[in-house]
């Protein structure tokens, strides 16, 4: 049997996991801390929910279970490929979100304010930085259209970030509607935005050249290229979209910008980006990303989708999301060396076969002071006590006796 992993995913070492805990727990406390409470969801998922999530490119990474039993057998000799299947991991937490406040809706107060912090899977193609399973730590807030939820999702992220001596970031914003509006106001067809859209999105890796190009490929109109082609030469600033399509929500884009600042305090920084489209297909308005600009790319992204709870309750129920991307954030701070702050020093209490008893008692009189881990004296001390050392260990003693300091590179 193969003892490595499968492509995508990871076996983590204790310290690997200590880390990774103290992460999750630094993000979930100040998620806590601003209101939001935790709620938990399965990683099943009805296949149909899944494939209807307007999920973009992901709804091509989804893992599908067949059917078990007699249902398989039936499905097979149906010979209809799409009957194997009835349920999907899911592919992130949006989704389950939405169909958990349509199920539990009269249980929550509202707006909802909630955090998820779990894990997700996509059958994406193995890569460094790219895994089929990993976690995400968001914070959404169901019922309300206000822009507040989006200046009260930034601020707490960005202070999640914060908390864990993560800075030198920019939050990214734009609307889509305003996108949208700019791109018809150019002269492109409203079935064309969305393809245009993910042309657009690229402008950060092909330049501007390279996203005039990609639209010619796709043979639209010459005239509604050269125009955008126009609009896209010159910085974007809010006033300059104004001046092409007067689209009266990059007033609320200002307002956040405001808000955000003020909150931020000079922290961190926060800009208008018209190019900036995310990837999913339920957004509707406004959208984000944090980007590094220390570690370079992306950290966290969300935005609103407004209608993506409609699917389950037909009603139109405003939702906005933002998502820390928890396995970037633990592979920088991994290769940066980042310690624990304030955490205790780790020592090994060695005792005989016969002293057990007598060993949990000592260890716990000194746990107050030490992280301590007993364990029966090892035949080769020396060859053990350079292993402990290799594992970051501050010391050890034998009961009874005084502390000795591993020595330390």
């Amino acid at each position: 049997m193969k003892i490595t992993t499968l492509k995508g995913t990871n076996d983590y070492l204790p310290e690997e996991t200590q880390l990774r805990d103290y992460l999750q727990n630094s993000i979930l406390n100040t998620y806590t801390d601003a209101g939001f409470e935790r709620i938990m969801t399965p990683a099943l998922e009805d296949i149909e929910n899944l494939d209807k999530s307007d999920g973009g490119d992901n709804l091509n990474l989804i893992f599908k279970i067949m059917k078990r039993g007699d249902k398989l057998s039936k499905a097979i000799v149906s010979g209809d490929e799409k009957n194997l299947c009835d349920m999907g991991l899911r592919y992130d937490l949006t989704l389950p979100l939405s169909r958990y406040y349509a199920n539990n809706r009269e249980q929550l107060v509202l707006p909802a304010k909630c955090i998820q912090i779990d894990k997700v899977y996509r059958a994406e193609r193995p890569q460094k930085g790219r895994l089929r399973e990993f976690v995400q730590c968001d914070i959404d807030i169901i019922g309300s259209s206000s822009v507040s939820s989006e200046i009260e999702l930034i601020h707490t992220t960005a202070k999640a970030l914060l908390s864990l001596n993560i800075t030198d970031f920019t939050v990214k914003i734009n609307d889509r509607r305003i996108l949208r509006g700019l791109l018809s106001a150019v002269g492109f067809e409203e079935n064309q935005l969305d393809s245009v859209c993910i042309t657009f999105d690229k402008l950060d890796k092909i330049g501007s050249e390279g996203v005039i190009a990609e639209l010619k490929e796709k043979a639209f109109d010459g005239g509604a290229v050269s125009k955008f082609e126009e609009v896209i030469s010159k910085p974007m600033t809010l006033d300059s979209v104004k001046n092409v399509c007067g689209n009266e929500t990059a007033e609320n884009i200002e307002y956040i910008i405001k808000a955000v600042e003020t909150l931020a305090n000079k922290a961190y920084n926060i800009e208008f980006d018209i190019s900036l489209v995310r990837g999913q297909g339920y957004y509707t308005g406004t959208v984000f990303e944090i980007v590094s600009d220390k570690f370079r790319g992306s950290i966290a992204g969300g935005g609103r989708y407004d209608n993506l709870i409609g699917k389950f309750t037909g009603e139109n129920i405003p939702a906005v999301g933002f998502s820390i991307g928890f396995e970037r954030i633990f592979a920088l701070l991994t290769e940066t060396g980042y310690k624990i702050p304030d955490a205790k020093k780790r020592i090994a209490l060695l005792y005989d076969s016969t002293q057990i008893t007598d060993a949990i008692i000592a260890a716990e009189q000194l746990r107050d002071e030490y992280d301590v881990v007993i364990y029966e004296k090892p035949k080769k001390l020396s060859k053990y006590l350079d292993k402990i050392q290799s594992k970051g260990y501050y010391g050890f003693c034998f009961l009874g006796e005084e502390i000795r300091e591993l020595k330390h590179d």
